[in-house]
């Protein structure tokens, strides 16, 4: 009994190391992901889509707390990556790492679920999870910048709104997608027809198709998107409909970094706003539409299995009543007892 109770006490600081390392390590290549594509505003540089505070979002919601270690692990190796470590560097590490932990508390505190099946739990991640806990990374991030003679003071706003609004998308586009394959992979699913798999690659050759020439195209197509997302929230709900947001998002954010379609004659600041409205759209009606399906469903079922249940005690009921009757003759009158 003692060795065994000595082998988990030796096994637990393994595990916190192992996931602590697994969780820098996403935390990295995610910023490693978003540093490929860049737009310059106000003499920064800033990712459209920082997916770094998704991953951190998704990995404090399934492992808690404690992997806040691995993130800021992982923030000090995207620090090192950038640029030579000073001392406002701890302040960024700081930001980045209290940003979704607060997000990650702010929704425990509200009962938050992560299966997304509810709307109110959608509306959580939006509001608490990404448009306020990003303003500690981002208000850190742009002050510190400033402070240090990095930054223009006259750039300060439009800096903080473009970091601020990437940190956000990364969470409302990542997020989402990583929590749906985390429920795949380690819940029992029910199998799936091979006719909803067809439907799948039939989703998955059109959004191939049109979502490139959408974002690509000079002719403002970019609304041609959204019957994509329709269709894949109606029929696979929140992975499908996430996964189809996150390809349109990446496809729109390389034709904007590339200056291509409808991003060809704008400035800096009008691309900037034109791509995080139409990755804000997409990640809001994607969210709250696969939501809104989800409670329809699941209030359906509910009501189906409140129907069942009264059939059956009806039957039991009935059951019952002509059991106690007592038997009759022909004539309808009770039959005297032997």
């Amino acid at each position: 009994m003692t060795c065994v109770v000595a082998r988990q006490d030796l096994r637990t600081p393994a595990v916190f190391v192992l996931e602590t390392l697994a969780v820098a390590a996403c935390y990295y290549a995610g910023g490693r992901l978003g540093l490929l594509r860049e737009l310059h505003i106000g003499g920064a540089v800033v990712s459209p889509i920082w997916s770094p505070t998704g991953v951190a979002v998704a990995c404090l919601l399934v492992f808690g707390l404690r992997c806040w270690v691995g993130i800021a692990l992982g923030a000090l190796l995207i620090l090192m990556h950038l640029t030579s470590l000073r001392l406002s560097s701890l302040g960024v590490l700081v930001g980045s790492t209290a940003a979704p932990v607060c997000g990650y508390l702010l929704l425990r505190r509200v009962g938050f679920r992560i299966d997304l099946t509810r709307l109110r739990d959608c509306l959580y991640l939006v509001f608490l999870g990404a448009f306020s806990a990003m303003l500690i990374s981002a208000s850190t991030g742009a002050a510190l910048l400033v402070a240090t003679g990095d930054l223009p003071v006259r750039n300060l706003w439009v800096v903080w709104l473009a970091w601020w609004v990437g940190d956000a998308m990364g969470v409302l586009l990542v997020a989402p997608v990583l929590l749906t394959l985390y429920r795949v992979l380690y819940r029992v699913r029910a199998p799936v027809h091979w006719s909803r798999w067809k439907e799948a690659v039939g989703l998955a050759v059109t959004a191939g198709v049109l979502v490139p020439l959408a974002t690509r195209s000079p002719a403002s197509l970019l609304f041609a998107i959204y019957p994509l997302l329709i269709w894949a929230a109606l029929r696979f709900q929140l992975g499908g409909s996430m996964v189809c947001a996150l390809f349109a998002s990446v496809m729109a954010t390389i034709a904007a970094t590339d200056r291509v379609g409808p991003f060809e004659r704008l400035t800096e600041v009008e691309v900037l706003v034109n791509l995080h409205a139409f990755n804000g759209a997409l990640a809001l009606t994607a969210l709250l539409l696969s939501a809104v399906i989800a409670e329809q469903r699941n209030t359906r079922r509910s009501v189906e299995r409140a129907c069942q249940e009264l059939v059956e005690v009806l039957e039991h009921l009935t059951a019952g009543e002509v059991s106690a009757r007592p038997p009759r003759d022909e004539d309808g009158r009770p039959r005297d007892g032997d």
